[in-house]
């Protein structure tokens, strides 16, 4: 991502030295920025779509059809995975999942920034999530639920965390020198524990499938606006003409 960062800004000062003597050479990094709003105002919108939505036939119909798919397969291994898989996307799985990588950052990569930059995403993506709930106030599913739920349903709040946190992380993935089996092995893992969350939560009835989708939409908002924000910052920090 930071490579392609550098390149839309050396093209765009190039652009401009053809055209103006003289121009302020932070320009480029404000295009930059207006690029990474761009994106994430489109996401935004996106989210509010949805959310205007949600008490629609159509979206109604979407999520009783979904929900019926999948709670056809109940059986009880797949509720024990997803039970297990649930309890991931919750406190105690990000606090080992987090105390798990900031102890390879920091002897295996030197570098403890990472783990500010996960805890960074994940307090956007957790406060955030509480702030939308309150206001959205969407009511659970009354399906039965296989495990006891104490908040609102809208946007799902393991969905929305599980894609910013581990979403995240599969950023950070991508920029690690490692081999490329290794990183192609560990990206697949989490983008099928970030779908697993998803799931789990309808599996066990406590949420709308749009609950989800909500949450995802949500989540890589706060996945591209931080991956953004964070190679701007470093961009600005180490162009000489800054």
């Amino acid at each position: 991502m930071q490579k392609e960062v550098k390149f839309i800004i050396q093209k765009f000062r190039e652009f401009l030295s053809r055209k103006i003597n003289k121009y302020d050479e932070k320009l480029p990094y404000i295009f930059t920025v207006i690029i990474a709003l761009i994106i994430v105002i489109s996401g935004i919108k996106i989210f509010v779509e949805l959310t205007e939505n949600l008490h629609t036939d159509v979206l109604g119909a979407f999520d009783t059809k979904i929900t019926d798919y999948i709670i056809s397969f109940r059986n009880p291994a797949l509720t024990s995975y997803f039970s297990f898989v649930t309890e991931v996307g919750d406190a105690l799985g990000y606090l080992v999942v987090f105390t798990l990588c900031s102890i390879l950052f920091y002897f295996i990569f030197k570098r403890w920034k990472y783990a500010g930059q996960l805890t960074l995403v994940l307090l956007l993506a957790l406060s955030s999530n509480v702030i939308l709930k309150q206001i959205i106030n969407r009511a659970r599913p009354t399906l039965e639920h296989l495990v006891t739920v104490k908040t609102l349903s809208y946007p799902s709040g393991h969905a929305m965390t599980a894609m910013a946190f581990y979403g995240f992380l599969i950023y950070l993935i991508t920029t690690f020198n490692i081999r490329k089996v290794l990183k192609f092995s560990f990206i697949t893992l989490l983008s099928f524990l970030i779908l697993s969350i998803g799931i789990s939560r309808i599996y066990l009835g406590v949420h709308f499938p749009s609950d989800i989708l909500g949450g995802f939409i949500a989540g890589f908002v706060w996945v591209i606006f931080c991956v953004l924000l964070l190679n701007i910052l470093k961009l600005f920090k180490e162009d000489p003409v800054t």
